[in-house]
């Protein structure tokens, strides 16, 4: 109970850093939890089409954050230009 809490902190926290460098402002804690995990799927698909390494990894939850951060950043990014408004 206590590490899928501790990951949905870090996957909270990933997607709010990724929603900020993507441009978008809409949405709560929920919205970041989920774009952390949507970015860490984006990121990771990313990561291993262009052969690169894991980053940086949560300790007890071997999340992928650094790919998770520029996955929902970038999903976040394409939202905005598809919609024409923050997404």
């Amino acid at each position: 109970m206590t590490s899928l809490i501790i990951l949905l902190i870090i996957a909270g926290v990933c997607g709010s850093i990724g929603r900020a460098l993507g441009g978008g402002s809409r949405g709560g804690c929920l919205v970041s939890i989920a774009l952390g995990f949507i970015g860490a799927i984006v990121g990771m698909w990313l990561a291993r089409a262009l052969d690169l390494p894991k980053v940086f990894v949560g300790t007890s939850t071997d999340f992928p954050i650094v790919w998770s951060i520029i996955g929902s950043a970038l999903f976040v990014a394409v939202l905005r230009f598809i919609s024409g408004r923050n997404a």
